[in-house]
């Protein structure tokens, strides 16, 4: 961070917020309304913080890195329009016209990095170089796409309107790390329009060619930046689709074929989503060699963490799986904490622990398993929930690096504990009722 970002921050956070009020009315009604600039806000105090964590408490990181490469851009820029357009559009092979900046980047070949790269290059055009700001055009990007993550769910569920609200805006680590210069911001975005875009053509069968422009679009760009979370999400999703419009299929033959053969594509897909994470190696030895050398890294008193060997076989998974969904959803646990990242992602671990044995207990273990699997919505959560938390919990051996490959589950089955809670308050509230008019004598 430099002069010119406490002098042009407040100048562009003026800016967007009157973009944002003016548009406020064409994407809000009078329910929804009222979390607009409020999960923006927080986006924009993530974007900030972010920057001022990574600076200030670190002293370096991934973020910082990419500004150092958005800024090569700036210079190259500087000498000539034609070269930054080069190296905008360059598919990693050095050129003479552009080697001397190329050369000067780590992440000119690197595929999911330089993306997010490029894109910064480009906001940096708008706003002097200047890191927050640059941070803030990615919070906007971000908040588009998790707004629509939350249109989507309400258009489902309108009723948890304001459960669904804070299950999208106001989980700390989810509005932090998904909000900066950082992959993250790009992912958990795309993820929110891509999820947008299958409701908008699969269910709704409403604005089918925008849906199908936006969903291409982000699926494209979730793709080139971290593939596995499009692997992860898309089984799931073609289950929601089939079981959406399952009662419009008239064949009962055909009905019957087709939900087998979509849960055997899906099955495949999460498979190879989770034996092969484009970023983050093999689940087999070579992700089992990263998470050893991260945990070694970290020390045995630090924020490290270690599972069972697997050799990326389909057995071997599914034995490891249960500790890779625990430590994604429920670790670390408070006393595993060493520094205060990790211990604000142990209380928000403990809080979803909590919320899940809450209504575990409530319901029942039959109950809450008959509404995950007769509520298509909340098998898309769950499963996809558990899928990538397998993906990533058995790929990290590092609480802090895991509390970021995480958070695009995490609205996903927040949501899902949400509409379940709801859902079983429904039932209580319809129980008196049904018994009064049971014991009621009938007329004759």
């Amino acid at each position: 961070m430099e002069i010119k970002d406490l002098f042009l921050t407040p100048i562009y956070l003026l800016l967007l917020y009157g973009i944002a009020f003016a548009i406020r009315p064409r994407v809000t009604n009078g329910f929804t309304r009222k979390f607009f600039i409020p999960g923006l806000s927080l986006k924009f105090l993530g974007a900030i913080a972010l920057g001022v964590v990574y600076q200030f408490y670190y002293g370096y990181g991934d973020t910082l890195n990419y500004f150092n490469h958005v800024k090569i851009f700036g210079r190259a820029f500087e000498e000539s329009p034609t070269i930054w357009w080069h190296l905008m559009t360059s598919d990693g092979v050095y050129e003479p016209l552009t080697y001397k900046y190329a050369i000067q980047m780590p992440w000119y070949r690197a595929g999911g990095e330089f993306v997010v790269v490029r894109l910064g290059a480009f906001f940096g055009l708008l706003c002097f170089h200047t890191y927050t700001v640059v941070g803030l055009f990615f919070a906007l990007l971000s908040f588009s796409g998790i707004w629509a993550m939350y249109m989507t769910f309400v258009r489902i569920q309108p009723l948890v309107y304001k459960e669904l609200g804070i299950a999208c805006f106001y989980i700390p680590s989810v509005f932090f790390w998904g909000s900066g210069l950082m992959k993250d911001s790009i992912c958990i975005g795309a993820l929110g329009w891509v999820f947008y875009s299958f409701h908008a053509v699969g269910v709704r069968h409403r604005s089918i060619i925008r849906g199908l422009i936006l969903g291409a679009f982000f699926s494209y760009a979730l793709y080139h930046v971290k593939a596995y979370i499009l692997l992860c999400f898309l089984p799931p999703t073609l289950v929601w689709l089939f079981n959406e419009n399952s009662s419009k299929i008239r064949n009962k033959t055909l009905r019957l074929l087709a939900k087998p053969v979509l849960i055997i594509v899906g099955a495949v897909i999460g498979f190879l989503a989770i034996s092969s994470l484009t970023d983050l190696d093999t689940i087999g030895e070579e992700s089992q060699k990263t998470a050893k050398n991260i945990y070694a890294a970290s020390g045995t008193e630090g924020s490290g963490y270690q599972l069972a060997a697997a050799d990326g076989s389909l057995g071997s998974i599914a034995k490891i799986a249960p500790q890779a969904i625990v430590v994604a959803l429920f670790r670390p646990f408070p006393w595993e904490a060493r520094n205060a990242i990790t211990l604000l992602s142990s209380l928000e671990a403990m809080i979803f622990l909590f919320v899940t044995a809450r209504i575990i207990y409530q319901a029942g273990p039959r109950r809450v398993l008959a509404l995950i699997s007769s509520t298509p919505v909340l098998l898309l959560c769950f499963v996809f929930s558990l899928v990538f938390a397998i993906a990533v919990g058995m790929s990290s051996g590092n609480f802090g690096t895991l509390v970021r490959y995480k958070i695009p589950l995490m609205p996903f089955y927040a949501a899902g504990l949400y509409i379940i809670q709801a859902k079983i308050k429904q039932a209580v509230k319809r129980r008196p009722t049904s018994l009064a008019t049971l014991r009621t004598p009938a007329r004759v």
